[in-house]
């Protein structure tokens, strides 16, 4: 069996938009404990040079549902700006990523492969084929923000684990 572009895009955005949905749900239970303030999280960063927690969040839903979206249109660019953020607008960022990844078609999906496009921020121009901006670009992006999510929030005492960040893995069973 070959892997297709479905599963290394849509599948693989999938598990880590579930993933760190999840990782939101644990903070807001720990947030029930007292453990964590959600919207003084939302601004927290491990460095300053960094961005915040509210970034990273939007990151992943930017690098998955708009980076499968760049690749129907043939352009990705950077995430929109988003005032006023808040946990719950992070949490319905994450649910319209899921359900719009949920409702792809493979044979759609699998029919972008080897297409032209550009990655453009400002001036700064990139072009890629769809395949090699999902592997070289999209999905070290969704992972680093994804991994990073997960660093605040352990940081800020949410008692995750590996498994936690993994999410629902494609297993055999």
């Amino acid at each position: 069996m070959s892997l297709s572009l479905y599963d290394a895009s849509v599948g693989s955005y999938l598990q880590t938009v579930k993933a760190v949905s999840g990782l939101l749900a644990q903070a807001e239970q720990s947030a029930s404990e007292g453990i964590l303030n959600l919207e003084e999280a939302l601004n927290f960063r491990l460095r300053e040079d960094m961005l915040p927690l509210s970034f990273q969040i939007i990151s992943v839903w930017h690098h998955s549902m708009g980076a499968l979206e760049g690749m129907k249109a043939g352009l990705f660019e950077p995430p929109p700006s988003i005032q006023d953020i808040t946990w719950e607008k992070l949490t319905e960022l994450l649910a319209e990523a899921h359900a719009y990844l949920a409702s792809q078609d493979r044979e759609a999906i699998d029919a972008l492969g080897g297409r032209d496009m550009l990655f453009r921020a400002g001036k700064l121009q990139i072009p890629f084929t769809t395949d090699s901006f999902l592997l070289s670009f999209s999905l070290p992006n969704v992972y680093f923000h994804a991994a990073t999510t997960y660093a605040i929030l352990r940081q800020l005492g949410v008692p995750l684990g590996k498994l936690d960040y993994l999410g629902d893995m494609r297993t055999t069973l």
